[in-house]
């Protein structure tokens, strides 16, 4: 079927059903980030493949609403689909919700596929078209016309010990009912991936990216049923875990168990981590309390074994990162080297690493005027070749047993202009301006977004996408609660938090620059004023100075950034020969 044939018959069903819009998010029961290709749902019906978008199809219209990170991408792959791009204003904000609002008429009838939207979503739909008398029907149309629609995932799961992630599965149910016990909660409800990997120190390979497993999880103050397909599970690891008190069952049969809460308790749900479906199923007369998950905040804070051994992932990372620029630097303009070449090439020097499982997120290699797209991802159609001219951006990261890692860099090829070189080092500027701020205890994410951009603020420079994420311990690449972007979200940053800081100038058609490291948050000094906090830098990996002109750059910027070059070569020296070495001695040395 082509994408609109799939796109009429989606239309069709919408009429037999009296349906008046159909929306598809980018999602699956676990409100997850990365998807198993069972609910890629919005690349079957539409070809676009952006990590983010939500589908809305009416009978006459069919939209794609996606922010600026994907415009070009969207323009590109939506051609001759049927599918237009609706440019979002503001990222993460459900535009459409308006837009259906104005457009639909008094007691129309909107369908979507309750698992795939999450309760914040659910409730958000509901409250903003009530005006409307509008009603809902959960449905899976595109179900309907998948064919040979993909299974779910059915791979090996495993669990991981205690010396490796340093807390044991019963110390952290203990830590998540005590919070639960505080909020009143007599059941929680954990359907994010990333959270039931951490609370039962569970890996698997059920999402690209992710080592998570597909699951659900129900904890009470006496029992704790996780919903799993436990064949994935080795019977010396389903033995462990009903030694910690943990109740197997299958995937499928949470949807009964809600239905058969007791009325007189309540249940913590998480409303941006919990979809819509299991929300309805729980029992009427069940007070639902809508709050975060415990486990996302005690999750983020680190513990000295996860730190000290995502310290010696980041450095196995940089080793790889400095094979990787000699040999881009030493075969530049003597074999071809593509996007996608380059790419696999950086994954096979990870690959070298002992420890390494995959990479932790799509490689993005975007050469020129790609480097512009802060998500790139190329294909075969899209990949170019790499010349001796112009800047080449790698953003990239590796799942090591040991820790998660994310790095960007740009290379000067060679033929730079001006303008490249001041757009580079006022990224730089930035990305040090963050790496460098010292700052009072409860200082949000907010907070440093500005600092990071002000030394591009300057020069009246901005960029779309946020400054940092928070990074997982051998899990996902992206992580909360705190997030490092212009919304005022009222988390503070934790001591053994880590978290990227990414800034970017993205000149369209031109080149995008990115440079960005991981840092953990770290005691910094105490006295009357405040208890204060730092960053250190946990990338390991050189900075190319080429470009770089010192002359934008204060005294701190240079003091920070040879001190950091110096810690690099002591760190990753080790882990080269003698050729290596050399090659990062000259990359590394003082500007």
């Amino acid at each position: 079927m082509t994408h609109l044939e799939k796109l009429a018959a989606i239309r069709e069903l919408m009429k037999n059903d009296g349906v008046d819009a159909y929306i598809i998010p980018s999602a699956d029961p676990h409100i997850s980030e990365y998807l198993p290709d069972f609910y890629k749902s919005i690349p079957f019906v539409t070809g676009f493949t952006g990590s983010v978008s939500t589908v809305v199809i009416t009978q006459d219209f069919a939209g794609l609403w996606a922010d600026s990170r994907y415009f070009v991408q969207a323009e590109e792959q939506l051609k001759g689909s049927g599918f237009e791009l609706v440019q979002l204003k503001a990222q993460g904000m459900p535009e459409y919700i308006e837009w259906l609002g104005e457009q639909l008429p008094q007691g129309s009838k909107i369908a979507f596929d309750e698992k795939t939207v999450s309760v914040l979503l659910g409730l958000q739909l509901e409250q903003q078209l009530a005006f409307k008398d509008i009603r809902f029907l959960h449905s899976d149309y595109v179900g309907q016309i998948w064919k040979d629609r993909p299974a779910l995932p059915a791979e090996p799961a495993f669990l991981l010990s205690e010396e490796v992630v340093g807390q044991s599965v019963e110390s952290k149910l203990a830590a998540i009912r005590k919070s639960l016990a505080k909020q009143r909660a007599t059941f929680h409800l954990v359907s994010s991936l990333d959270d039931m990997a951490w609370i039962f120190n569970l890996r698997g390979q059920d999402v690209g990216y992710n080592p998570v497993v597909l699951g659900f999880a129900l904890i009470s103050e006496d029992a704790v049923k996780i919903y799993i397909d436990k064949n994935k599970l080795s019977f010396e690891d389903q033995q462990k875990l009903q030694n910690q008190g943990v109740e197997m069952l299958p995937y499928d049969g949470l949807a009964s168990a809600l239905q058969a809460l007791p009325p007189s308790s309540s249940i913590l749900i998480d409303p941006k981590r919990n979809c819509y479906f299991m929300y309805k199923q729980v029992a009427n007369g069940v007070k639902k309390i809508l709050e975060t998950n415990p486990s996302t905040y005690l999750k983020a804070i680190k513990n000295e074994v996860e730190i000290a051994n995502t310290r010696k992932a980041m450095a196995k990372d940089g080793a790889a990162m400095t094979k990787f620029f000699k040999w881009v630097k030493e075969n530049i303009g003597k074999i071809e080297i593509t996007e996608l070449s380059a790419a696999e090439v950086l994954k096979n020097f990870r690959a070298e690493q002992d420890g390494f499982v995959g990479e932790s997120f799509n490689t993005i290699a975007g050469y020129k005027a790609h480097g512009a797209l802060p998500h790139y991802a190329a294909t075969p159609e899209s990949n170019v070749s790499i010349k001796a001219d112009g800047l080449f951006l790698v953003d990239s990261g590796g799942q090591y047993q040991y820790g998660t890692t994310d790095i960007t860099r740009v290379m000067p090829m060679g033929n730079n202009t001006d303008e490249e070189s001041t757009d580079y080092t006022l990224v730089l500027k930035a990305m040090i301006e963050g790496c460098k701020a010292r700052f009072p205890k409860g200082t949000c994410g907010y907070q440093i977004d500005a600092i990071t951009r002000s030394p591009m603020w300057d020069y009246a420079l901005n960029y779309g996408h946020g400054t940092g994420h928070g990074v997982g311990y051998y899990l996902n690449v992206h992580e909360g609660p705190h997030i490092f972007n212009a919304s005022a979200t009222p988390i503070p940053v934790e001591l053994g938090t880590i978290t990227s800081i990414e800034p970017g100038i993205y000149r369209i058609g031109k080149h995008g620059i990115r440079i960005e490291n991981l840092v953990l948050t770290v005691k910094d000094e105490s006295n009357e004023f405040n208890e204060f906090y730092a960053f250190e830098s946990l990338t390991l990996a050189p900075i190319d100075t080429t470009l770089v002109k010192k002359e934008l750059l204060e005294t701190s910027h240079i003091n920070w950034l040879n001190n950091y070059h110096q810690l690099v070569y002591d760190k990753v020296s080790p882990l080269l020969n003698e050729d290596e070495k050399a090659f990062l001695k000259e990359m590394t040395k003082a500007i």
